[in-house]
């Protein structure tokens, strides 16, 4: 009899996994500590690729889902200099492989897609620990227990799941992103607009940057990249009346319609400080309990496969458990054999990406990798 499975997390990773259980017929539950699926913003765009994101969701049986929230020309790319001169301007042909969507959207088609009661809101696990023969039991903040046989940490960056299988924590890489929003762009913001093009911007030079995406109805969704202690990032949150001044001061030279996106912002500026586990994280098979997407190999964004690698996890972890009914440690060694090589690689091309981009010598790494050939899985 197949063991029901106890995912922590309803991210995208954990997500696909409890659906692709549910067209296989295994039950699982997922435990999740917002209140409710609108709780709170659930990020911007996504690129989500054909060798790994799309797979996933063609294994949850939701490409045609997917495919309808596919937001048009999002792939157009443009490369400036900080005064504003275009470097790269790469149109979205319908040939790139990537195409964008809102991560809301996403989340909401895979949450549409699962049976009711699969996720129970509001349950915050404040504690978890092991009974042995493979159980664990999971304590939750408002108070009540679960055992299960099968747990699975999709619960992000900080995991309270990682502990039973690692002593690894994330440490900063260096390099904050600070994020704010102009709506009714075309209108409002025409310059910066224009700037952004039809999809993403990237300008960059030595240690810092303005990258932008143009979001479905004409929003630009901007993240300012700055190589700063975390002291100084912690500052920004900390004086939110001063934020944009402060950080636009980082680009006092740069052109004006770049430097829009940064005081022009009709959103509080949110500092999103950047962390990753090392490069090659794995750990030795415990019973009954494994991790998937950044619980499992958080990396920093520069090569744009982390929600792209959480889905692919869960999609192959449902389908080994889907394969071996009767036999937890069989399934979760299969899907740890391929899940730490393929992390490993994507994590080094992660960190590879961020020192090429902000090195000395930007933007010529963003460049050579934005022109040369792209990964395959």
């Amino acid at each position: 009899m197949t063991t029901p499975v106890t995912i922590v997390g309803a991210g995208l990773g954990g997500l696909t996994l409890a659906r692709v259980l549910h067209l296989h017929g295994v039950p699982a539950t997922v435990y999740e500590a917002d209140m409710s699926a609108d709780a709170r913003t659930q990020g911007g765009q996504l690129d989500i690729h054909e060798y790994n994101g799309q797979l996933a969701l063609e294994a949850a049986g939701l490409a045609d889902e997917f495919r309808a929230i596919i937001h048009e020309g999002g792939e157009a790319l443009r490369v400036l200099d900080r005064h504003g001169a275009v470097l790269l301007d790469r149109p979205d042909d319908g040939t790139g492989g990537r195409p964008e969507v809102l991560r809301g959207d996403l989340r909401r088609i895979l949450i549409n897609s699962l049976p009711d009661k699969t996720i129970r809101w509001g349950h915050k696990v404040t504690g978890v620990r092991p009974l042995g023969d493979g159980e664990h039991e999971l304590t939750f903040a408002d108070g009540p227990t679960v055992t299960t046989g099968l747990l699975v940490g999709a619960d992000g960056a900080w995991s309270r799941i990682r502990p039973l299988v690692s002593g690894a924590r994330p440490e900063y890489v260096g390099t904050s992103f600070i994020e704010t929003h102009l709506y009714d762009a075309d209108q409002r913001h025409p310059e910066a607009a224009e700037a952004v093009g039809d999809g993403s911007l990237f300008a960059v030079t030595a240690g810092k940057g303005i990258l932008g995406h143009r979001e479905a109805g004409a929003v630009l969704h901007t993240y300012v990249a700055l190589d700063k202690p975390q002291e100084w990032i912690a500052a920004i949150a900390a004086s939110p009346e001063t934020a944009a001044a402060r950080v636009a001061a980082e680009f006092a030279e740069w052109a004006p319609e770049l430097t829009a996106l940064i005081t022009d912002g009709q959103t509080a500026l949110a500092p999103r400080p950047i962390s990753a586990l090392p490069t090659g994280h794995r750990w030795d098979r415990v019973p009954g309990v494994t991790l998937l997407g950044d619980a499992a190999h958080l990396m920093s964004p520069f090569a744009g496969e982390g929600a792209n690698l959480a889905m692919l996890d869960g999609a192959e972890l449902g389908e080994a458990i889907a394969a071996h009914p009767d036999d937890v440690e069989a399934a979760l060694a299969a899907y740890e054999q391929a899940l730490f090589p393929r992390s490993a690689r994507f994590a080094a091309e992660s960190a590879r990406n961020h020192r090429l981009i902000f090195d000395d010598n930007a933007p010529a790494g963003l460049l050579d990798l934005l022109t040369g050939p792209g990964p395959t899985e």
